[in-house]
């Protein structure tokens, strides 16, 4: 396989670079990605950038494969890659969206100060800590019956709201209003079934936090004003996908779509970007699946979010005005989206693969909330443990550079094995408290995989995201405590 070197790319601009399909035979369409000249020389030390590569093979891709400058090696594609292909003559491939299907991060925001809970905080992050379980296969405090899954499955936070974990401006404020249509709980395998039944409102493991943080500084004050973002105020992240339902539906269809490439004769130079035409009957059972694991993403996070919003109520902290934490967004990052998107001029209907990418739809975009569509879509950016997060909004260069995707993250730095080796978990809660951060953390080992060293620099990956005009900033977050599985 021919290794991809930095004298490979042609500069587009500062935060630009095209890697051309006459790099290799195989490919179908140029790889451009976006990140600085540091950020791109560091993505060349793992194989995320040959994943790219291996991606632009895929029969009707549009455009070009976008990578996003906090992507790190994948499992088939790279995560922070985003690849869009054509409905008609393209394929899906559950690698190009995941095994965490639907993580992604909601953002709640309050009108309390931040010094009026100053007090309270250790008490308010054992309470969550409570309300919100965590830990690797952990089971939460809803036990669902068959019925009731079929219902996530197809409804997911309109479930939410049906049982008392929502109100309807949460729905609205959610990517999808919180559900993806054509689901069909039909395409799920019996073993994520088993799964699903007992992890509805549970945090999980990883890299799955929950962290309330400050309104630390406001770049955009009408932005921020629409959002319900107050400088010095306190603000919440959920992070957390569709758990092992989500998991197992992508282990299951990863291991049929093998034969689906044969079926097809579809050539592919790395076995886990197994495929199947869209249009097939194994490319839409798989996307059946995938929007099923969606929904109980979209609700897992909103019963997770009840659960908070019911800790700061009951916590003294809570009790002064300011208390009811509103929903600003919640986003996903790992999804397969059907869009229609303008390319070289055309109307084309798209399956857009974003993996560890999140949607950056600017002002005026259909589907977004009435609130929103002046400004565009909220995008977030966490940081790692103990850095800054990000609050952007969607940019119209995105649809046309990047089919409206921007990055999701701060980006992995380091293996989790390499992080348990260079950082133990006491010192790492010891240096966070030193900072003034309070740490709930169920797994010290667990704790060390997720350092900030592990992590590339957030502030980094902003700086090229708003530098190529993919989303424009709104306000930065500051963690206060944080609670990790």
């Amino acid at each position: 396989m021919k290794t991809v070197r930095l004298s490979d790319f042609k500069p587009l601009s500062e935060y630009e670079w095209e890697l051309p399909r006459s790099f290799r035979a195989d490919m179908r369409a140029p790889v451009r990605v976006f990140a600085s000249a540091r950020l791109l020389e560091g993505a060349l030390r793992d194989k995320s950038l040959e994943q790219a590569v291996n991606t632009s093979t895929l029969p009707g891709l549009l455009g070009w494969v976008s990578v996003m400058p906090d992507v790190h090696q994948g499992y088939g594609f790279p995560i922070g890659g985003v690849a869009a292909t054509d409905v008609e003559t393209g394929v899906v491939s559950p690698g190009g969206i995941g095994y965490d299907i639907n993580c992604g991060v909601r953002l709640m925001a309050s009108l309390l100060p931040a010094e009026e809970a100053e007090d309270d905080l250790s008490a308010l992050v054992n309470l969550i800590d409570r309300l919100c379980p965590s830990g690797l296969g952990e089971k939460g405090r809803i036990r669902l019956r068959d019925a009731e899954l079929d219902d996530v499955c197809l409804h997911g936070s309109r479930w939410a709201l049906k049982n008392g974990y929502a109100d309807a401006a949460d729905v609205e404020h959610t990517e999808d209003q919180g559900c993806m249509e054509d689901a069909d709980p039909g395409a799920v395998g019996s073993r994520a079934r088993e799964r699903g039944l007992s992890q509805l409102g549970t945090l999980g493991s990883g890299n799955h936090f929950i962290e309330i943080q400050i309104v630390e500084e406001i770049f955009d004050e009408a932005s921020a004003e629409s959002m319900g973002l107050r400088k010095g105020c306190l603000a919440v992240q959920v992070h957390s996908g569709s758990r092992g339902f989500g998991h197992q539906i992508c282990t299951d269809y990863v291991r049929s779509l093998q034969s689906a490439v044969s079926k097809y004769r579809i050539l592919l130079p790395d076995r886990e970007l197994a495929c199947a035409p869209i249009s097939s009957e194994e490319g839409q059972a798989y996307l059946k699946a995938m929007r099923c694991a969606a929904n109980y993403a979209y609700a897992n996070r909103q019963v997770l979010a009840q659960g908070v919003r019911d800790a700061f109520e009951q916590v003294p902290a809570g009790k002064g005005g300011g208390r009811r934490l509103r929903t600003v967004y919640d986003v996903a990052h790992n999804i397969g989206k059907i869009e229609t998107h303008a390319v070289q001029g055309k109307e084309r209907e798209a399956c857009v693969h974003r993996k560890g990418a999140t949607r950056s739809f600017g002002p005026g975009t259909k589907g977004l909330p009435a609130d929103y569509r002046k400004i565009g879509q909220p995008v977030l950016i966490p940081g790692s443990m103990g850095t800054r997060s990000w609050v952007l909004r969607g940019a119209a260069a995105s649809l046309v550079k990047s089919f409206g995707s921007c990055a999701h993250g701060a980006g992995r730095l380091l293996s989790r094995a390499q992080a348990k080796k260079q950082v133990w978990g006491e010192d790492l809660i010891r240096e966070l408290a030193g900072r003034g951060i309070h740490v709930k953390a169920g797994s010290l080992s667990g704790l060390a995989e997720e350092a900030p060293e592990a992590y590339k620099d957030v502030e980094a990956v902003i700086e090229c995201v708003a530098g190529a005009g993919l989303a424009e900033k709104v306000a930065v977050l500051r963690p206060l405590a944080v609670i990790k599985g």
